[in-house]
């Protein structure tokens, strides 16, 4: 039972585990008796939505939440019930898939043009005249 995560990404059910646990937020009455809070495991070694690139550009952005198995551990509290849940941690997941699906821009090396160059030497001779000026009148 996985429903569009996020936007418009699908994340295969077999990526990735849930867990219910007993949540520290609100419960009301049944806070101490539901399990309403969500662990998400998604196994990221695996998964068939990043390519290798993506897969290293997710364990950066993962951050804290990488475990020693290769595994991104979201948890998801902040709602009283478990469908809440699970839907705020693979959005929050799918968030952070969608983050690390973008390739970043390569950047290319350019060298300053002829008017550039001039324009920083006419203000560095500006400033230089302006500090100049400041200074104690001669003996004149």
């Amino acid at each position: 039972m996985s429903a569009p995560a996020g936007g418009d990404l699908f994340i295969p059910p077999a990526e990735y585990d849930l867990v219910w646990v007993r949540s520290p937020g609100p419960g009301g009455q049944n806070v101490n008796k539901l399990a309403t809070a969500c662990q998400l495991r998604f196994r990221l070694a695996t998964t068939s939505l990043l390519d290798a690139g993506g897969r290293q550009r997710l364990r950066q952005l993962a951050g804290r939440r990488l475990t020693l198995d290769d595994e991104i551990l979201i948890q998801a509290r902040r709602h009283r019930t478990q469908e809440a849940n699970r839907r705020d941690a693979l959005a929050r997941l799918a968030e952070l898939i969608e983050a690390a699906a973008v390739r970043p821009r390569v950047r290319h090396k350019t060298k300053p043009t002829r008017s550039s160059k001039e324009r920083r030497l006419a203000g560095k001779k500006r400033r230089q005249s302006t500090k100049r000026l400041r200074g104690r009148p001669g003996p004149d």
